[in-house]
């Protein structure tokens, strides 16, 4: 006798092709995901060190870090009207493809522009390689190698830099919508929300990752598989991390990961579930019933873009819409600073090395964000806020971090003196090592005995060497750090700001600034979600992240590079062009870095306080709306009482007349 299954249970037959499974497409894209992230975050740890290899400013480096956005934008207009129509796993593989590609063109700089060289940043003549100080008819110009065909390689640098970050844009367009929409139309509906509640969390792991790569590869020098003398130590300023590795690493680890994608379905058989079928409620069925479909793949390319302006206007005519986008817009112009620059803040606020830095960002900050959206996610759905309640919500967590961010503009270090450059007008340092030849484009930073920071040996007037074991100890005989009687000594490298202390509160208190402020994240989606008409939701969002990227990803990191670039006091040369900035004022430095900080965060608080105020209006006229509508039919009953009774009275009068 056979067992037989019930009548109602749904049966289906399990797919034996592995690429049939939406699970493994799961892990697929959360690998890919994952990739795709390792390399744009590890992009940011690395771009001061990019910076410092290339001479590339501040602006410069912010505008190679949004040029990624470039081709995002350019072309995300095109994924929301193909959508289904298209083999989307393949697109997925193509588009990673190319990002893998462009990853190994962003390492290529490296191999086209010779070794790094960082000794010969000294002196003007060959035979006074250690930058000491030679009196005599030197002239004063620099030995640094600027033959032509080095001059071109450099030149091209930037360039293949931004033709890469513009690649790596495009081939990540389809990557998160197509990857997301396949899985939602093939999983089971009561698993979908989990799967891509795992997407969302590498979104923010990958970032995190890159730093934490980023920070392990740039402790080894950037020329470390070229024979070459002695590298400055780790501390030096002059010492520059192997930047490029990270991206022959990740492009490898892109390119694995989209293989699969060539050999998944166009469409696939839907999950299993060994759920019975319920019934659907009546409720059920009139909200189904009035939902509005989105019609939007039925229309021709022409079409849809002729109908886009007309949605957008719609949408943008939505207050709460208009409101809480610009909130996000602001915070999201605060990410980008953050995720670009805050590395290079700390290294130079704090004189931390790069790969220092980006543990601090990947270990605390990021990590607190991830903490801020989860914990935001559980109160929306502990408590069930409503609109008008995550408005609420939103507007008390940004105040919050608000209040907790305005201390961190006293938290830092000032600009240690350095002999002729800071503070100004110190002319009897420049005076005592004029007769010493030094190079206008020496950089060899020495501490003085005096406390003083020399731009060179040179510079302090040194014309002896204690020679350690592998490395130069000491610099004798400085005229410009003792006296004419007795010349005081420097040691190698930048001096001790003295400050270092207080980089464990400011990082305690960024951190839980992060936290508080990505509590509005879902919530301020949410929002978003439930104010929009249902058939214009996929197209809102399409907005909202067009939006985040006109406003805030491609401007943003300009504007925070073009700020911090206005706080050099010395800007490095060679070969008679200006490079990256050898000292800034690093109060004016941390004040209008974190002032940007501070100022998006206050404007993502006005707007949603504003969206707040307009939702309390709302609803207060509605209720006056019910009240009225209350005394109106209150007032219709007593009509209709008074009536009852007048006839019931004139009934009476009849009835006593006869």
């Amino acid at each position: 006798m056979t067992a037989t299954k019930p009548q109602g249970a749904i049966q289906r037959v399990k797919p034996c092709n592995l690429f049939n499974n939406i699970k493994f497409f799961l892990l697929c894209h959360g690998m890919l995901q994952l990739a795709q992230l390792l390399v744009s975050g590890y992009l940011k740890g690395s771009i001061s060190t990019i910076e410092k290899r290339y001479g590339l400013s501040s602006q410069k480096s912010g505008l190679l870090a949004s040029f990624n956005e470039v081709g995002n934008t350019l072309f995300i207009v095109f994924v929301s009207f193909f959508g289904s129509r298209v083999h989307r796993p393949r697109c997925i593989g193509i588009g990673a493809m190319i990002a893998s590609m462009a990853a190994f063109l962003i390492a290529l700089p490296h191999f086209i522009s010779g070794k790094y060289d960082y000794t010969k940043d000294v002196n003007s003549t060959a035979e006074n390689t250690s930058g000491l100080c030679q009196t005599g008819s030197f002239p004063q110009t620099s030995n640094q190698t600027c033959s032509k065909n080095e001059e071109e390689a450099n030149n091209a640098v930037f360039p293949i830099l931004l033709l890469g970050q513009l690649l790596l844009g495009i081939g990540g367009v389809p990557i998160q919508p197509f990857g997301i929409s396949y899985i939602d139309d093939y999983a089971n509906k009561k698993n979908s929300p989990v799967y891509l509640g795992i997407l969302f969390a590498l979104t923010v792991i990958g970032p995190a990752l890159g730093y934490l790569m980023g920070s392990f590869l740039l402790r080894y020098y950037v020329d470390f598989n070229l024979p070459l003398n002695e590298p400055p130590k780790r501390d030096d300023p002059r010492w520059v991390g192997a930047w490029w590795l990270g991206f022959l690493i990740a492009g490898t680890f892109l390119f694995l990961t989209s293989l699969p994608y060539l050999f998944f379905p166009r469409s696939m058989t839907t999950e299993e579930t060994t759920e019975t079928p319920v019934e659907p409620t009546p409720e059920k069925l009139i909200q189904e019933k009035e939902a509005k479909p989105d019609t939007t793949h039925e229309l021709s390319l022409i079409q849809f873009l002729k109908n886009s302006p007309q949605i957008t206007v719609r949408n943008l005519r939505n207050p709460i819409y208009l409101l809480v986008v610009l909130a996000q817009v602001n915070l999201a112009a605060m990410v980008a600073g953050l995720a670009t620059f805050m590395p290079k803040f700390i290294e130079r606020q704090f004189t931390q090395t790069a790969s220092f830095s980006n543990i601090m960002i990947g270990g605390f900050s990021i990590p607190s964000a991830m903490l801020g959206i989860m914990a935001g996610c559980m109160i929306l759905r502990r408590f069930n806020l409503s609109v008008r309640a995550s408005a609420a919500m939103c507007s008390t967590a940004v105040l919050i971090a608000v209040i907790f961010a305005l201390p961190l503009l006293f938290l830092g270090c000032s600009t240690h003196k350095v002999a002729g450059i800071y503070p100004a007008n110190q002319d009897g340092f420049q005076q005592c090592s004029l007769d010493c030849s030094c190079s206008n484009e020496a950089f060899n930073p020495v501490c003085g005995s005096n406390n003083v920071e020399f731009l060179s040996p040179c510079h302090a007037g040194c014309s002896g060497i204690i020679q350690g074991t592998e490395t130069i100890s000491n610099y004798t005989d400085c005229s410009c750090v003792g006296s004419d009687i007795s010349p005081g000594h420097a040691v190698p490298g930048p001096c001790e700001n003295g400050c270092s202390n207080l980089l464990i509160p400011f990082m305690v208190l960024s951190s839980f600034t992060c936290f508080l402020a990505s509590l509005s994240q879902i919530p301020s989606f949410m929002m978003i979600l439930r104010t929009v008409t249902p058939e214009d939701k996929s197209f809102a969002v399409g907005i909202q992240f067009m939006l985040f990227r006109v406003l805030a990803f491609l401007p943003a990191p300009v504007l925070y590079g073009s700020a911090i670039d206005s706080t050099c006091i010395l800007w490095g040369e060679k070969c008679k062009k200006r490079t990256s900035c050898h000292y800034y004022n690093l109060d004016l430095f941390r004040q209008r870095f974190l002032g940007l900080q501070i100022f998006f965060v206050v404007g993502g608080l006005v707007f949603f306080i504003l969206s707040y105020v307009v939702l309390k209006r709302a609803d207060s006229a509605q209720q006056q709306q019910a009240e009225q509508m209350n005394i109106m039919e209150k007032g219709e009953d007593k009509k209709e009482t008074k009536q009852l009774i007048s006839q019931s009275n004139g009934k009476c009068e009849k009835h006593s007349v006869v």
